[in-house]
């Protein structure tokens, strides 16, 4: 007797701010799951969640949150959208908080890459899945090569080439992803701040003569399933503002939320948008 075909599992997303979130739940309906959304309080933009089944959850409210993912069957867990990291007296931990908060032990000390590998660790032991964004919006993640009608020269590619070595350092020591280079000059680095903030702070700092670049990649040794790399049509603005010339970032290891939008800011403004592969980035040097 032919088995049944396995029912497509269901989706909790986990959602922190801007559109990304909803992306991701639509591609999830579309392959058929069924999908429910934890909007993370002051993050999350209220106004995109009543077409889903959503509850809103203060952070430090875990027992809340993981009740409402059962409550709704979730199986598969998606952390997406960006969440400022709150201090402990903000964070405010219910009963079942502080208990994870106790599991989660010194990483609650560590980068984000740490605390976040530790709260993977603990959606697994609590039953759920964690899955990537990536896995739902394959069209989303960056392809190699240039996107953009212009492409960098040689002092951009130099600064490339720079920025490729300060944002696998500052990865390594799960700092940032990203930082800004110009004519070899670092004039800012990514912390906890974030990446429009720290171009927004770049445009005083620039250099006479050709602009920067930014670079944004994935941490060595980072788990995928959180927290990539993401870019828009935003990010191009911030980037023109702050009199860059060109943005890269990792091909297949960057979420670009809507390419073809992000692609045409990128032309109306005067970037370049340039995918590195991941051998081209171990190496340390761009495409030629």
């Amino acid at each position: 007797m032919d088995s049944l075909p396995e029912q497509p599992r269901t989706l909790g997303i986990l959602a922190g701010g801007g559109h990304l979130p909803f992306q991701v739940a639509a591609a999830a309906r579309a392959a058929g799951r069924a999908v429910f959304v934890v909007g993370l309080e002051g993050f999350v933009d209220p106004t995109l969640l009543p077409p889903w089944p959503h509850e809103i959850v203060r952070m430090g409210a875990a027992g809340r949150m993981l009740s409402a993912l059962r409550a709704h069957g979730c199986q598969d867990i998606v952390l997406i959208g960006p969440v400022r990291r709150p201090g402990f007296r903000d964070l405010r931990p219910d009963g079942e908080g502080t208990k994870i908060l106790a599991r989660i032990g010194r990483a609650i000390f560590a980068g984000d890459d740490g605390i976040l590998a530790a709260v993977i660790k603990i959606f697994g032991e609590e039953g759920f899945r964690v899955i990537g964004a990536h896995e739902l919006l394959h069209e989303a993640l960056a392809p190699a090569g240039l996107l953009t009608r212009l492409a960098p020269d040689a002092t951009a590619m130099a600064d490339i080439e720079r920025g490729i070595a300060v944002a696998r350092a500052l990865g390594a020591v799960d700092v940032g992803q990203g930082c800004v280079v110009q004519q070899g000059f670092v004039l800012a680095v990514e912390a906890v701040e974030g990446t429009d903030a720290m171009l927004g702070r770049c445009a005083p700092l620039a250099r006479s003569g050709p602009g920067g670049v930014l670079v944004k990649l994935v941490k060595p040794g980072q788990d995928r399933r959180a927290d990539l790399p993401t870019l828009g049509a935003g990010t191009v603005a911030a980037a023109a503002a702050a009199g860059l010339r060109g943005i890269a970032f990792e091909a297949g290891g960057a979420i670009l939320v809507d390419r073809a939008a992000t692609v045409a800011a990128g032309d109306r403004a005067g970037l370049f948008l340039l995918g590195l592969t991941p051998e081209q980035i171990t190496q340390g040097s761009p495409p030629s």
